[in-house]
């Protein structure tokens, strides 16, 4: 493997990893009925918004354009 490579994978696993731990901050906060405006539920969008984007990226440059 080239390093390259090893650069993305690392990319799209540690991006997949962000948006799981966002979906899981969401969760907890809607069984915790924590409100809307809760910052775990604000944590969790905005990681869930992070790992996306990154993955977006990454999808983008792996196409070529």
């Amino acid at each position: 493997m080239n390093g390259r490579r090893i650069h993305r994978s690392g990319t799209v696993v540690l991006s997949l990893l962000m948006a799981v731990l966002g979906v899981g901050l969401v969760v907890e906060a809607v069984v915790g009925h924590a409100s809307v405006v809760s910052p775990r539920m604000l944590l969790g969008v905005l990681f869930v918004a992070a790992g996306a984007g990154r993955l977006f990226v990454e999808a983008r440059r792996g196409s070529g354009r």
